[in-house]
């Protein structure tokens, strides 16, 4: 593979920019659909609904309000940052996650409109710290440490039912799940 999905040693610019523009899309679609008369998140996730099959790819773009997005954008540029310097296949990586939440929040999620970034946050969280553990590298073990020191403890107050009002705790759920299993997918685990 090329362009986007790998590079020789060091990460791309590419997918530098390419994750930058999936944020700055995000504010873009907020903006829009608050300021026209559009109600955007009616396309957001709907678990076993076919309809709410194009919430798959599209409901980490939508989002309630400022406060929602403003929430969601430190903690996953901070993350995507940490994957697109440690990984060379993290556009790749992203989409996965984003496939796969969404495939398990349609099918195991409570009958409502998900929408935010928040399972792909919960994925890369997970994912990063799976990686860390099973590759058992410098750079992969640092990033893990420091994932599971700024959000360990919000990941497990995330899963729990019902922890907070309007809340997709089964979205951060299936994120969660998403990105142990892609990170066994995409880590070469070291044996002792």
């Amino acid at each position: 593979m090329s362009g986007l999905f790998r590079f020789s040693g060091k990460p791309g610019k590419q997918s530098y920019y390419v994750m930058g523009l999936c944020v700055a899309a995000m504010w873009v679609v907020l903006l829009v659909n608050q300021l026209l008369p559009l109600d955007l998140n009616r396309w957001g996730l709907q678990p076993r609904s076919l309809s709410g099959l194009i919430g798959i790819p599209l409901s980490p773009f939508l989002h309630a309000s400022f406060e929602h997005l403003a929430g969601n954008t430190l903690p996953l540029l901070l993350l995507l940052f940490l994957l697109v310097s440690s990984r060379e296949d993290s556009v790749l990586i992203v989409l996965v996650l984003v496939a796969l939440s969404g495939s398990l929040l349609w099918v195991i999620g409570r009958p409502a409109i998900h929408i935010g970034a928040s399972g792909l946050i919960f994925g890369l969280c997970s994912f990063l710290m799976t990686v860390g553990i099973r590759e058992r590298r410098i750079i992969s073990a640092t990033i893990a440490i420091l994932v599971t020191v700024l959000y360990g403890g919000t990941m497990l107050a995330g899963i729990i039912p019902h922890w907070q009002s309007g809340v997709s705790w089964d979205g951060h759920l299936g994120g969660l799940l998403s990105g142990v299993l892609a990170g066994f997918v995409f880590s070469r685990s070291r044996g002792a």
